[in-house]
């Protein structure tokens, strides 16, 4: 007959939610949090206890590791057999334990990542320290629970004499919680606890002399004293840990970086491919090799550099850029009272302390009840001999054992204990010396009892039997701290040279915003002949740089675009440039007027901004430094209908030249500008009238021999001296310098100061483009409008004027200096 199903009639959500909240509890208590009080989790624990059980302690031999993983599933962890090896193999390795609870024979894995032999090749034993977690485990120190199939039982938490959560630290993650506890020093843990235990109020400030923070198996430098103190106080913090590493002379006028220490939990492997990987990239510039030489002796990663580079910048890139610096954050998340709770190192601290006084009160409490039972029968012993005669003949009476024990209870008062302790006493026991022996013990036996009683009845005295054992455990297993703790995280600062190839290269831009880097083989094989440029485009710079150097581009619109040389695009000299649109967005009727190469921002230089409708601004140089160079930056605020149309760098002790379309020119000194910030509009330069613009801004030392050369829009070209000026101030009118016409007035066009072999050139309205070489003209007087060079009226009047780029090496001379 088949038996009618039941089926409960539950929601989805329901049941899922009971599962899921069920599942969560597990792995949340049972699997991936460790213990507050012996900061271990329940596989690890499971598999120290049942290494303790089979006896394969430190004093003993080794014994196979698979053997230890088939009793840990067999009685007391029923889940697969590789995550048990998994932790067993993790407890056995010095790069992840800052003390070693297991002792392991064969592959264990290693820095690299490489995995551990299986578990049928290695050995392992408990270490010696691990057996300290266990000590006197069965003198009903903790309290056990029956394992999964009722067949043994299993401890709840270990004895744990000395604190391991904080000792060997602790990673793990679970549902909605995580744990990340850095290993530590012993001696200063030790010291710490004794310290909790004398002063039960004392602060983080008070802890940390003596408990200095983390102390990585693998060395390394902890830097962010603030970081570790805040995790101490809150349970959560972070800190930067860094390899240690030095830079070392090599012969040939060389050096190499030697990396001994890397962070904790790093994989070596890894990180050596990383730093090669950036060799190969050229990410990184003058690193010629990377070696791995860790051997038997201990970590070694060798770096050589080739000569004259950066070491200390190619070093502080390591530390940037790869995993020789890493953060390291403080979650200290551990089982209290069945609760996964974020503890403080107070907190972790009380946890141990609590743990190990109900520890040593048990222990105590067992020593007590066994000694009282030890001298009860002693006592019993004792008196025995004391009437031995009559005891034989009560005994040699009786029928068996039984009815002796009834007869001499019933006839001497005896107790169960002592009388089963009686009919089992060997003859060669009843002697004079034996009794002798049996008041020695009843007389240390009682002594025992006493001091057990006092320990029991007086807290101080418990007190001091913990701090004993801490102090003899720290006197056992001290070892030096291996990570150092610097006070404040070291700012990195990378130079270019380091991430950057130092070349020197030409560096071309047109007005239009087409801009390149040419190596200067590509423009010495042209003959510098043969530069590609769009139709009604023309060069405004032309300069020799480093790829180490910046440029700033500065546009009409009073925008400024701040570029790393070496981000241009490398393009031949015979090939047309990129256009600045695929670096930098521009408006549609923004163009470039102005490229200033750049090799170190100072406060000892200054950039002038002329605008067309005659306002001056004056800034620091150092105020137009920028961090991006993916969008146009701010340089001048402009009225509306105003645009810049000149930029000029000077050292703040130049003569200021302003030239109106009108003919008129004035002269000041610089000293007549105040320095402004980056977003202001500046003052009024010229004096100008309704209709009139400026046409140039120049600007010159008295000591230069200049030439002021002036283009009309009729295509006349007139030359005249600087003493044909009188030197004036800011905001006048300033001397005519074009006679004025009723019909058909000239109006300036263009107006330079020229020197040397500088040429000038112009394009009409027909788009004819004209170049002349204005120190071939003579000298005219200012009331004159000089010597024509085309016939406007067939050509075209003069429309653009611009003077013709030249070679520059604008840092040449710092280089030679």
């Amino acid at each position: 007959m088949t038996q009618t199903e039941k089926y409960l009639d539950l929601s989805l959500e329901e049941v899922i939610s009971d599962r899921f909240g069920r599942y969560s509890k597990y792995i949340i208590q049972d699997r991936a949090l460790p213990d507050a009080r012996d900061g271990l989790k329940p596989v690890q624990r499971r598999i120290l206890y049942a290494m303790f059980e089979e006896n394969n302690t430190h004093d003993k031999n080794y014994r196979k590791a698979a053997k230890t993983v088939g009793t840990v599933i067999g009685n007391y962890h029923p889940h697969g057999d590789t995550s048990v090896y998994d932790a067993m193999v993790r407890l056995s390795q010095n790069w992840k334990m800052r003390n070693n609870l297991i002792e392991m024979h064969g592959n264990n894995g290693s820095m690299d990542g490489d995995p551990p032999a299986a578990m049928r090749y290695t050995e392992t034993r408990l270490s010696q320290i691990a057996s300290e977690l266990l000590r006197e485990i069965h003198k009903d120190t903790v309290d056990f629970i029956p394992n999964f199939d009722d067949t043994t039982k299993e401890p709840t938490v270990l004895p744990a004499k000395f604190p391991n959560l904080l000792v060997n630290g602790s990673t793990g993650i679970s549902a909605g919680y995580a744990t990340d506890i850095p290993p530590h020093n012993l001696a200063e843990v030790i010291d710490a606890v004794i310290m909790k235990i004398d002063k039960p109020d004392v602060n983080v400030d008070k802890l940390m002399t003596v408990m200095q923070g983390p102390d990585f198996p693998t060395g390394g430098i902890i830097q962010g004293i603030d970081g570790i103190k805040k995790a101490y106080e809150t349970g959560k913090g972070k800190v930067v840990v860094r390899g240690k590493a030095k830079i070392e002379p090599v012969r040939g006028n060389r050096e190499q970086i030697i990396i001994d220490e890397i962070p904790y939990d790093v994989n070596k492997a890894n990180l050596v491919k990383k730093i090669d990987e950036l060799r190969l990239d050229r990410k990184v510039e003058g690193i010629a090799e990377v070696r791995d030489e860790t051997d038997r002796t201990g970590l070694r990663i060798v770096i050589e550099l080739r000569k004259d580079v950066d070491s200390e910048g190619i070093l502080n890139y390591l530390y940037k850029n790869t995993d020789l610096q890493v953060t390291y954050h403080f979650n200290m998340v551990a089982i209290q009272n069945k609760t996964p709770k974020l503890l403080s190192l107070p907190q972790l601290l009380d946890a141990y302390i609590d743990h190990q006084k109900e520890v040593f009160t048990r222990q105590t409490a067992f020593d007590l009840k066994k000694s009282k039972e030890r001298a009860h029968i002693v006592e019993g012993l004792i008196k025995a001999i004391s009437i031995l005669d009559k005891l034989i003949e009560t005994i040699r009476a009786s029928k068996n054992k039984r009815d002796a024990k009834e007869n001499i209870i019933a006839k001497f008062g005896f107790t169960e204990q002592q009388a089963e302790a009686i009919v089992m006493l060997q003859l060669y026991r009843l002697t004079n010396t034996d009794i002798l022996s049996l008041e020695k013990e009843m007389e240390e036996l009682q002594k025992k009892i006493n001091q057990y009683e006092a320990i029991l009845n007086d807290e101080k005295k418990l007190y001091q039997n913990i701090k004993k054992d801490l102090r003899s455990m720290k006197k056992t297993y001290k070892t030096p701290r291996q990570t150092t703790i610097e006070k404040e995280i070291e700012e990195i600062t990378i130079g270019i040279e380091v991430t950057v190839a130092s070349e020197d290269v030409l560096v071309s831009v047109t007005r239009d915003g087409y801009i390149k880097r040419t190596s200067l083989r590509s423009y010495t094989a042209s003959n510098g002949k043969g530069f590609a440029i769009k139709d009604d485009d023309h060069l405004i710079s032309m300069i020799e740089m480093n790829t180490t150097d910046d440029i700033l581009l500065f546009t009409n619109r009073g925008n400024y675009l701040y570029l790393p040389v070496h981000k241009l695009p490398d393009i031949r000299w015979k090939d047309i440039g990129q256009h600045i649109s695929n670096l930098v967005t521009l408006e549609q009727d923004e163009f470039i007027i102005q490229c200033i190469p750049i090799r170190q921002f100072d406060d000892n230089h200054y950039l002038i901004f002329i605008t067309e409708n005659g306002m001056i601004k004056k800034s620091k140089l150092k105020d137009y430094e920028a961090k991006t160079y993916t969008r146009p930056l701010i340089a001048i605020k402009l009225n509306e209908g105003d645009q810049v149309i000149q930029v000029l760098q000077t050292d703040g002790n130049k003569e200021v030249f302003i030239a109106s379309n009108v003919g008129y020119g004035l002269w000041f000194h610089e000293s007549e500008l105040k320095p402004i910030g980056i977003r202001a509009s500046g003052v009024k330069s010229i004096d100008l009238k309704t209709n009139e613009k400026v046409i140039s801004g120049q600007v010159f030392t008295e000591e230069e021999k200049v030439n002021l050369i002036a283009i009309t829009q009729r295509g006349a070209c007139k030359r005249m001296k600087l003493n044909q000026f009188e030197k004036s101030n800011r905001a006048r009118r300033g001397s005519i310098m074009l006679r004025e016409l009723k019909n058909k007035p000239h109006r300036l066009r263009g107006f330079f100061m020229v020197t040397n072999e500088e040429k000038i050139c112009f394009r009409t309205t027909e788009g004819q483009q004209h170049t002349i070489e204005p120190l071939g003209f003579s000298i005219s007087d200012r009331y004159s409008n000089g010597s024509f060079i085309i016939d406007s009226d067939h050509d075209g009047e003069v429309s653009h004027v611009w003077k013709k780029a030249i070679y520059e090496q604008p840092f040449r001379e710092i280089e030679n200096n």
